[in-house]
């Protein structure tokens, strides 16, 4: 199986991976609109490849399979003044 990824013009470290170049028949036209004017970046061969750097390989097989694309999105952000709190054994709830 190969697969075309695009990312997002609008939301940073967002792409978003369909089965066929250009078809984005079974994205939702709300995903489509969040997403913008896709940007072409490459095509994988899903079946010749055993990971992703930044998803799960066997999830988006399932996704394209079931849903016919998968959205990536970028990690959450770290709060390094929580981490920086637990790191001091300061409750995030303590007032």
């Amino acid at each position: 199986m190969i697969c075309t990824v695009y990312k997002s013009r609008r939301k940073l470290d967002t792409y978003l991976f369909v089965e066929k170049r250009d078809d984005f028949s079974s994205v939702p036209e709300a995903l489509m609109t969040m997403f913008g004017p896709p940007q072409l970046v490459m095509l994988v061969p899903l079946s010749k490849r055993t990971s992703l750097a930044m998803a799960d390989i066997e999830k988006v097989r399932s996704e394209l399979k079931d849903k016919g694309y998968y959205l990536q999105l970028p990690p959450p952000k770290a709060n390094l003044l929580e981490e920086h709190k637990l790191s001091l054994g300061i409750d995030k709830y303590a007032p």
